[in-house]
């Protein structure tokens, strides 16, 4: 039987749970795309309306948090499947003595014994590509401030699965020489910017210190 998605009151329940310090259970449906149904999860959080009112939910097992829409999930835990059951096994039928046979010997030479020619091995089936589930187009934005600061954000699809996530900034360095030039060159120049702000402010600040400094010797003398 399909189990039903979530529904306003479910919704309703999961917010209240979270705002009480819970990670409420919930399960995969069909319509999950790239997960098997029945699979349990956490939820996590709830995204903002203007993204599609998605849960971000940490399937079991996985450290990843991963965003899903309302009929994607479900409240309602699957039955277990039942294991089959064992068969009986068949009664071994013992074969009745054979009465005696006189036989007269005559030497007759052994034909030389046949050579069974190796079989070949079955081919092994290639594995059946899952239906149903097509490839999402990925977006990965890197943006960065004056100060020197970077965070990367990921898109799968219409889902948000990262957030962000901050960067070093010698990471994206490293990362944009491997990548075309145009992305090298305009990386480095925010990379550069950034030095400047920097170097502008310690000398601020050394400026500042030398004045402090002169302030206490003279108080002091």
């Amino acid at each position: 039987m399909a189990q039903s998605s979530l529904s306003p009151q479910d919704l309703d329940h999961l917010r209240a749970e979270l705002a009480e310090g819970r990670q409420p259970a919930v399960w995969f449906t069909s319509a999950a795309v790239g997960v098997e149904a029945g699979r349990s999860a956490k939820v996590i959080a709830f995204t903002e309306p203007e993204e599609g009112d998605f849960i971000q939910v940490r399937p079991t097992g996985e450290r990843d948090e991963i965003s899903f829409s309302p009929a994607e999930l479900t409240t309602e835990k699957p039955p277990r499947k039942k294991a089959p059951a064992a068969k009986a096994p068949e009664p071994v039928k013992v074969a009745e003595p054979e009465k005696p046979v006189e036989i007269e010997h005559v030497y007759t030479p052994a034909p030389p014994p046949a050579v069974e020619k190796p079989k070949p091995a079955p081919a092994k089936a290639a594995p059946a590509a899952r239906k149903g589930v097509k490839p999402a187009e990925v977006t990965i934005t890197l943006t960065s401030t004056v100060e020197g600061e970077w965070a990367a954000e990921v898109l799968v699809g219409v889902k948000r699965t990262l957030r962000q996530a901050a960067l070093s900034p010698s990471a994206v360095a490293q990362a944009a020489k491997l990548l075309h030039p145009e992305v090298a060159s305009a990386v480095d120049a925010v990379l550069s910017a950034a030095r400047e702000t920097h170097l502008a402010r310690v000398e601020q600040l050394r400026a500042e210190l030398e004045l402090a400094q002169k302030a206490l010797d003279e108080l002091s003398g």
